[in-house]
């Protein structure tokens, strides 16, 4: 089974897009095809970011499929702990947590539409793709 941390972005456009590749993740994630890393400031940015108001009205999910999809990411997906210190992307520093989770738990792939992430391409043998190729990497792995 792929391991995966999927960025903030790519959940919240799964809120907004049922339909898109970001909802076709969730969808393997939730059907036990991939398993999910978080960290602790994985689950937090994530919290906040479901949560505002810009993003509550452009989605179609309600609080409590918000406060369900929190609830399963702690409960389903491997947790670490986000501690190790590395300095990857000085453009951007919070997002050194998706690395971090991604070292930590050996992850073979991070998901991302960010910019900073994705041109990295790769860290440490751990691959950095967009939803749109990791749809394309799933289809590969399933078949």
């Amino acid at each position: 089974m792929l391991k995966v941390v999927i960025d903030t972005n790519v959940l919240v456009s799964a809120t907004i897009t049922q339909r898109g590749n970001a909802a076709k993740i969730l969808k393997a994630w939730k059907n036990k095809k991939i398993k999910v890393i978080v960290s602790p400031k994985i689950l937090e940015e994530i919290r906040e970011v479901i949560f505002r108001p810009k993003i509550k009205r452009l989605s179609f999910w309600t609080d409590k499929q918000r406060k369900q999809l929190l609830e399963d990411l702690i409960n389903i997906s491997f947790l670490v702990p986000g501690s190790l210190k590395l300095r990857v992307i000085p453009e951007d520093p919070p997002d050194d947590k998706f690395i971090i989770a991604a070292v930590e738990g050996k992850a073979d792939y991070i998901v991302t539409g960010d910019e900073h992430l994705s041109k990295l391409g790769s860290y440490k043998g751990i691959k950095i793709v967009s939803p749109v190729e990791f749809i394309r990497i799933l289809k590969h792995h399933t078949d």
